[in-house]
């Protein structure tokens, strides 16, 4: 009896199902702001304008496989990376507005350095501070999930504890009249395009 259930066990861990694969944790660093001015595209006839600064979120990640299937081919079909964002409102300097925005990536490579991004155009940034060159001070705080197949696989803050958008506060809207974008509805499309994660782009 004892070495039948020697074998039966043998056999359970021989077909274990690929969903037993050891999962690891994304690692993610702290996310970074910094303000850029619009780029000036020659586009064959130059235009009088004084270039605006755009905010621009980024954070660095690295995401390990999470099936069988994903460390044989070296890539993720789609990762999914949640954006919060948490900015000073210039009409009400106790209070926070709360913006968040999803992004799906495609093609991300198991093991490697990607950046994901978003960012608030200068329109949005005199919206909030009431000019434009005033974004970075107007981040209260920055936090970000990342997901894989719906399964929440790391997150991170820069400043207090991670998790702190899922916590009720009266001190704390959400705001859907301030977009966030992520960089392929911005002009920087073109820009650094080996830097950052794929995006998929809605049909």
């Amino acid at each position: 009896m004892k070495r039948f259930s020697l074998f039966a066990s043998l056999a359970v861990l021989i077909f274990l199902p690929s969903s037993a694969f050891a999962q690891g944790r994304a690692q993610i660093d702290k996310p970074t702001f910094e303000e850029l001015p619009s780029p000036e595209l020659n586009a064959g006839k130059n235009k009088a304008f004084k270039p605006k600064n755009w905010l621009e979120i980024e954070a660095k990640m690295r995401i390990p496989a999470q099936s069988r299937e994903q460390k044989d081919a070296g890539y993720i079909d789609q990762v999914t990376v949640k954006w919060y964002v948490a900015l000073k409102s210039k009409d009400r300097a106790a209070h926070i507005l709360l913006v968040t925005k999803d992004i799906t990536h495609i093609n991300v490579p198991v093991d490697a350095d990607i950046y994901s991004s978003v960012y608030l155009s200068p329109m949005s940034m005199v919206r909030l501070t009431g000019n434009d060159r005033g974004g970075k001070m107007a981040v209260e705080s920055v936090g970000i999930e990342v997901l894989v197949n719906g399964v929440k696989v790391g997150e991170e803050s820069t400043k207090g504890t991670a998790g702190w958008w899922n916590s009720p506060s009266d001190k704390i809207s959400r705001n859907e009249k301030i977009p966030l974008l992520n960089k392929y509805e911005t002009p920087f499309k073109i820009f650094w395009w080996d830097r950052y994660a794929e995006i998929e782009e809605k049909k």
